[in-house]
């Protein structure tokens, strides 16, 4: 999805042949960008989850010489950047009244990085995991469909350190939806589902840890690449 519309882009400027692999289900705006942008795209069924891209893209790299695998399920640069940049603009910009955080879980960069980063300033810092309710792999659920594009993968991504996690709250579709358009109706602010889930989750945690307390939550993706799903 977004990853693959990243590294289309540096595929441009560093004059690689791209090639990104998702589920069929996936918005079409994210398929046009990623082709846009010179990349090939293939497309695995929507049934198989992310699983099944991921197996794609290995068979790929096998077949083909020269190739690399970018591995955002494994690579550990991925939570690292976040620890080096994410959890420390959370932390400097709070001035590090942060009671909560709160993320999706996709590939699991996010939540493993801020959140260690966060985790090493004050333990007390709670860490919660978001899933969608129709696959919440850390709950030991079975891959499912949902339409929080962006995370529930159906599997646990071995980047994740699950030490880090307190909590795991699971999102439905319908309030996931209904809160991104309420972010756009009532703040202004154009996100896409997974913010929605996000906010759901936080606006939860927030209740749960009473008055006076900071929760902190990413909107991580912008509302333009759904227009062709049910959000709007």
């Amino acid at each position: 999805g977004n990853t693959g519309i990243a590294v289309a882009f540096v595929g441009i400027h560093r004059g690689y042949r791209v090639i990104i692999v998702m589920p069929e289900d996936m918005s079409e705006e994210r398929k046009k960008i990623i082709r846009a942008l010179g990349a090939e795209l293939v497309l695995t069924p929507s049934a198989e989850s992310l699983t099944g891209s991921v197996n794609k893209a290995r068979e790929l790299a096998a077949s083909i010489p020269g190739a690399h695998i970018i591995g955002q399920f494994e690579n550990p640069d991925n939570p690292q950047v976040h620890y080096l940049t994410t959890g420390v603009e959370i932390w400097k910009q709070l001035e590090g009244n942060v009671d909560a955080f709160v993320a999706g879980v996709g590939s699991g960069g996010t939540l493993g990085g801020a959140g260690k980063f966060l985790k090493e300033q004050n333990p007390q810092i709670r860490i919660v995991a978001v899933e969608p309710e129709n696959s919440a792999a850390l709950l030991g659920q079975e891959p499912g469909l949902h339409q929080i594009q962006g995370i529930g993968d159906g599997f646990v991504p071995p980047v994740l350190d699950v030490s880090l996690i307190d909590q795991v709250v699971t999102v439905s579709d319908d309030d996931a939806i209904e809160t991104t358009r309420s972010l756009a109706r009532l703040e202004g602010t154009m996100v896409g589902t997974s913010s929605g889930a996000n906010v759901w989750a936080a606006i939860k945690v927030a209740h749960e840890l009473g008055p006076d307390k900071r929760v902190v939550t990413i909107l991580p993706d912008r509302i333009e690449r759904y227009f062709s799903t049910s959000l709007i």
